[in-house]
């Protein structure tokens, strides 16, 4: 059906084409002279024999036209999966006003070409123009401002009060980045091994220490017993090396009205935890018991030195089975299932064999651990 509104469509163009050509060809004659005015019946007959010439070459030349069409169309679609949006209106409103720029502009020379196909053709070409230039213009400058004008109102702050309503929650996106706040327990600044944790980088996100937990501190550091003297002021020893180093934040908690009313410092730990949605860092287990009833997420320092603990430790005995030989002209290797090396004394004569082997050492170091064992 589109072939052949194509066909006609360009054939009636070839017409029209044809039916001016013949009027600016016989104009121009006429001016410089070469021939002299045609009858008027000459002239019906020419126009008829040009319009039929134009109507017959564009009507053969059609279906190519159409298939470049297509091609054209295809192009410009390509070209318009790269541009955006903005761009695309800012190029409508640069053609809209270049045609309105064209409109006047032939309005200054309409009383001065008397000629109407000299006229038609000048105001053809400079609509093309000025369509051109506004549309470029339009998309390049036009589409910058109306994207600079989309950032600015996307950038726009926020309600103060949506601000400070929870400026802890987080979601999806934010949780994925690690920004769960973790809030450190008195027994934990106190433990010390928190300061050792962060210094290898597991502990991510913004630490908290609640003001109540600083008061506590300050207490045990001032209590006349010398046991919770020292235990106290070693705590604020290991919180000034954080704050030192990585940067804590003091939370102020009497701006939250559901804490005045709670007394002990573990309840009011676990409730700013729910508020600030939030992990507990503690290694008391009581604590962890609660928070687990509660719903609080709690990092517990004793579950995590417990999962670090060796596999094995001198004096258990391992079935293993001998691989290779080892560094040394006696020694035998054999690997765990998570891939841990074990060397064994005296174990070259039994490559190839499963036994019992007693452990001896364990060694830990940064590239993984070892076990050392000797043959039962």
């Amino acid at each position: 059906m589109f072939k052949r509104l194509f066909k006609w469509f360009f054939t009636i163009v070839g017409g029209l084409i044809g039916y001016e050509f013949f009027v600016l060809s016989n104009f121009l004659l006429v001016k410089f002279n070469v021939i002299s005015e045609l009858p008027g019946d000459v002239q019906t007959w020419m126009t008829a024999i040009f319009v039929f010439i134009f109507v017959i070459i564009f009507y053969r030349i059609a279906p190519t036209l159409t298939q470049k069409s297509r091609k054209v169309a295809a192009n410009i679609e390509n070209d318009l999966q790269g541009v955006s949006t903005y761009a695309l209106v800012g190029g409508a409103i640069g053609l809209i006003a270049g045609l309105l720029i064209a409109y006047l502009l032939t309005q200054i020379y309409k009383d001065v070409i008397k000629q109407p196909s000299l006229y038609l053709t000048v105001t053809v070409i400079l609509y093309g123009i000025m369509a051109f230039l506004g549309t470029v213009v339009g998309s390049k400058k036009g589409g910058e401002m109306l994207s600079a004008l989309a950032t600015a109102k996307k950038e726009q702050p926020q309600k103060p009060q949506q601000a400070e309503e929870n400026s802890y929650a987080y979601n999806t996106k934010e949780k994925k980045s690690a920004r769960v706040p973790k809030i450190l327990d008195t027994s934990v600044i106190i433990d010390g091994r928190i300061l050792e944790i962060m210094k290898t980088g597991f502990l991510e996100g913004p630490i908290v220490i609640p003001e109540f937990v600083l008061v506590e501190l300050r207490h045990i550091a001032d209590s006349s017993d010398g046991l919770k003297r020292n235990r106290g002021r070693r705590g604020l020893d290991i919180l000034n090396k954080i704050q030192t180093e990585y940067g804590i934040e003091i939370y102020n908690t009497d701006s939250e009205k559901a804490l005045k009313d709670i007394p002990e410092v573990d309840v009011k730990l676990l409730k700013l935890g729910q508020i600030m949605k939030g992990k507990v860092v503690t290694n008391d287990f009581n604590l962890n018991k609660v928070a687990l009833i509660k719903g609080v997420p709690v990092l517990n320092i004793n579950e995590l030195a417990n999962a670090m603990k060796p596999m094995v430790i001198p004096g258990e005995t391992m079935n293993v089975t001998l691989i290779k030989q080892g560094k040394d002209h006696n020694q035998a290797i054999a690997y765990l299932d998570d891939g841990t090396m074990i060397v064994v004394e005296d174990g070259r004569r039994h490559i190839g064999k499963t036994l019992d082997i007693n452990v001896t050492s364990v060694l830990q170091t940064a590239a993984g651990r070892m076990i050392f064992g000797k043959i039962r």
